[in-house]
Formats: C-alpha cells, structure tokens, sequence
C-alpha cells in the first residue's frame, strides 16, 4: 500500500467511525423518544416497532471472581490473541 493509499485509508476509516458514533447518537435519542411505549407492535410507513418487557439476569463476575482461586480462574480462562485497530481524529496536522 502506497503512503497516499494509506493516509486516505486511514482518513475512509476515521470519518466512517465518526459517522457511525453519529447514528449511534441518533439511534440512541429516538429510541429515547420511544421509551414511554407501552409493550406492543408499532408500525411505521416503512418500518415496523416491536417493544417487549422481561426481566435478565445477570451474574456479578466480580463477586465471582472473588469467591474462586487463581488456579481455578486460570484453568477455566480461554486465551485467544486479538488485534485491535483504533482510530482518533488527530489534534494538529504536521506540515
């Protein structure tokens, strides 16, 4: 890849992130704007809303973990290698 083809890359992928925190905003306040639906089925012109209640459970690893012994939690530990790519909006440009 050419420093050109990787600077635009880069640049494709910064402003692709930006955008989708964008939506995720807007996801964020319409459904917002839902919340006081009572359960049911809604329709749209296009679209239709289905809202349903229950209840999770969930556990408290933290408790958990402290009630186990090393040996056990690194027995039961699945280790797998991850690459991570990050992207940030840079503060000033070098000439």
């Amino acid at each position: 890849m050419t420093s050109q083809n990787l600077r635009s890359t880069i640049d494709a992928l910064g402003m692709l992130k930006a955008e989708i925190a964008s939506l995720l905003a807007d996801e964020a306040k319409l459904k917002a704007s839902l919340g006081d639906l009572p359960p049911g089925a809604y329709d749209g012109d296009m679209y239709r809303l289905s809202i349903s209640e229950g209840t999770r459970e969930t556990l408290d690893m933290e408790a958990v973990r402290n009630h186990l012994s090393r040996q056990f939690i690194q027995a039961h530990t699945n280790v797998t290698e991850t690459r991570t790519l990050r992207v940030a909006a840079r503060k000033s440009r070098a000439a």
